[in-house]
């Protein structure tokens, strides 16, 4: 039984549409609905800190809100907004039938992360799942992946990683010699040093392809009990 290692935000739920929807919300509460483009661009998909989103929205708004009441709010506020695609669940489901055992590996605040599992309903279609702050080592260190797969009590093996970010995921599968899956969201590979296995638009093309790979490799007589313990 391999592993299917999976990113969270913008991989397995849309985390810069949650985060898009709380900012139309928001820049329309201080009257500048006009601002979207550049609240998106400090966002950064979400990896500029909260602390320096919530600083810039007091500068360029003169707000008296404290920074950390507006830290929460944008967290919570995106939190809320997490949806999980039906077709998502699906793909997970179908992978989980075919044998596969999908752990989420996911940077970020563990009481955000857990939360956006739960609300979603993702805690019923993994094995389990590894937060980095709890870990206390993110990606792409190998450690937080190998750590996903003791949780899991599997080796990582025939395992494949799937995820949208370049660093992060794919050049964490790259560090560990594992293929992967990088889900490019319009985007175009430019890292030289390495490249994923794979490129699909979203999660469910990513899971597709990770299944027609494994059985591509069985075909070709690797034998199915190179992925198991």
């Amino acid at each position: 039984m391999p592993l299917l290692l999976l990113a969270l935000d913008d991989t397995l739920v849309d985390r810069t549409g949650a985060f898009r929807s709380w900012a139309e919300d928001f820049l329309r509460e201080v009257g500048a609905p006009y601002d979207l483009d550049w609240l998106m661009s400090v966002d950064a998909d979400g990896l500029t800190s909260r602390w320096d989103v919530a600083d810039a929205l007091r500068d360029r708004f003169r707000l008296r809100t404290p920074t950390i009441d507006l830290v929460e709010a944008l967290q919570d506020g995106v939190v809320a907004r997490t949806r999980l695609d039906p077709l998502v669940a699906c793909a997970l489901k179908i992978a989980d039938d075919a044998g596969w055992l999908p752990v989420i590996v996911s940077n970020g605040d563990t009481r955000l992360q857990e939360a956006k599992i739960r609300r979603t309903g993702l805690d019923r279609l993994v094995a389990d799942w590894v937060v980095s702050e709890e870990a206390g080592v993110s990606k792409p260190n190998p450690r937080i992946f190998e750590l996903a797969a003791h949780r899991a009590r599997m080796r990582l093996s025939g395992a494949w990683v799937v995820g949208d970010s370049p660093e992060a995921d794919i050049g964490g599968a790259a560090a560990m010699g594992l293929p992967s899956v990088w889900l490019h969201r319009g985007r175009t590979w430019v890292d030289p040093r390495y490249g994923p296995t794979r490129m699909a638009g979203g999660c469910i093309a990513a899971v597709a392809a990770v299944l027609d790979s494994a059985n591509s490799f069985v075909g070709a007589g690797a034998g199915r009990q190179n992925f198991r313990r």
